[in-house]
């Protein structure tokens, strides 16, 4: 077994997934002579977004779909834990309020998270099914929030909220974009004006806090929603902006922060240690949705952030998914800066708390690693069809916000 320093040096000039579909489509004559694009050339935002094109594309929703419709297993008991679902009823009445508070006196967040799931939900069975009264439903939820949300405040938990709550809410509106009376405009000017700031200030300043003191999650969360919000936006340098700071962002979100010890080789298995692995694995598990839902919304627009660096983000799942399955994992003291001066903290060893906790967050990692790329993905593979398939979503976990931390249905949107 051998450990790789977290400070390796990343292969520069790999050619992004996006840059061989313009290759192969010959948008880009200077893609397309190959060898001399540069590094930011293939990087930067698509000249034109694809919609839909954040967790789920055209493909997911047809085939989803016509496996349905067909009575197909396993879509149709991901199907079914969706109409079992009492957020994904059409009656659902959404709670718009104009202050959202997370952390501190008079937490009410609950509302939008609850309200979130609602509109997921009756999105996608408004796009599997095509049943009006869901998309009704839907965009009643959507347009009630756009109307009426001007703040997202509390402690500094409230950057938990904008930047979880916001690539969520971001997913809702995507699959509902032409549907009639749907007020996009006025749900984009939401996103941008009471989201985007908040996760624009967390990535910049952390909370004028130490880089290193906040977990890789804070991080995930608001590159996840500002990703969202440039898609929703076809706003190129938002998008760019969560893609930069993936790749080599300051703070613990970023890839080589995320994971950084790496472990070649162990029982046949690349091995990817977690930045939050000592302290728990409810919020290791947890990370693995925020940071798939960032790869998911790029593999959409035609961005490989899955193979990243060596598929970094691969070996970090398979590791987590390892030791939540009960087996062995090797472990190397974490040591990072915290509060505003920076003062050390160590974890010398792995956190068995929520070991084993169970979250909607593999079948995208599964069906994108062994089916897409015909990868053997062990862990991952063990984790989603022993522990959690089919996947259910919002409101089928935990009653409290870690049962919302993720949409799930990926059995239903990306089983292949």
């Amino acid at each position: 077994m051998s450990r790789i320093s977290p400070h390796e040096h990343l292969q520069r000039g790999e050619v992004s997934r996006r840059g061989l579909l313009k290759t192969a489509g010959g948008v880009t004559a200077a893609l397309a002579l190959g060898a001399t694009a540069t590094a930011t050339t293939a990087d930067a935002a698509p000249a034109t977004f694809t919609h839909p094109g954040m967790l789920h594309n055209w493909g997911d929703i047809n085939r989803a779909k016509v496996r349905v419709a067909a009575g197909d297993d396993p879509w149709l008991s991901g199907w079914n834990k969706l109409t079992a679902n009492s957020h994904s009823q059409s009656t659902w009445t959404p709670r718009a309020t104009a202050t959202i508070i997370r952390g501190g006196t008079g937490e009410n967040y609950s509302l939008l998270y609850n309200d979130i799931a609602a509109a997921y939900q009756n999105a996608l069975r408004w796009q599997v099914a095509g049943t009006a009264a869901n998309g009704d439903c839907a965009v009643r939820i959507l347009n009630a929030w756009a109307n009426t949300l001007t703040s997202v405040t509390g402690n500094a938990d409230r950057f938990l909220a904008a930047g979880i709550y916001g690539w969520e809410f971001a997913q809702a509106a995507e699959l509902m974009r032409g549907y009639a009376g749907f007020d996009l405009g006025a749900f984009q000017d939401m996103m941008v004006n009471v989201f985007y700031p908040l996760n624009n200030q967390f990535l910049n300043n952390h909370n004028d806090a130490c880089i290193t003191n906040y977990w890789a999650n804070w991080d995930l969360c608001n590159m996840a929603s500002i990703m969202a919000i440039g898609i929703l936006t076809d706003n190129a340098a938002k998008y760019d902006q969560a893609v930069n700071y993936f790749k080599t962002g300051a703070g613990n979100g970023s890839i080589q922060h995320a994971v950084p010890f790496l472990y070649g080789n162990v029982d046949g298995y690349d091995l990817g240690q977690w930045q939050e692995s000592g302290r728990d694995q409810g919020h290791t598990v947890m990370g693995m949705g925020q940071m798939g839902a960032i790869c998911e919304m790029a593999w959409n627009q035609g961005d490989d952030l899955y193979s990243y660096d060596g598929r970094r983000f691969m070996k970090g799942a398979q590791y987590v998914a390892k030791y939540n399955l009960g087996m062995d994992v090797p472990y190397t003291t974490y040591t990072w800066g915290s509060g505003q001066n920076c003062s050390q903290q160590s974890q010398t060893v792995i956190g068995s708390g929520s070991r084993g906790q169970v979250r909607p967050v593999w079948a995208m990692l599964h069906f994108h690693y062994n089916r897409r790329l015909s990868l053997d993905d062990k862990y991952i593979s063990q984790m989603y069809y022993d522990l959690v398939a089919p996947e259910g979503g919002g409101g089928d976990y935990d009653s409290t916000s870690g049962g919302y931390d993720q949409l799930g249905f990926g059995t239903l949107m990306y089983a292949k």
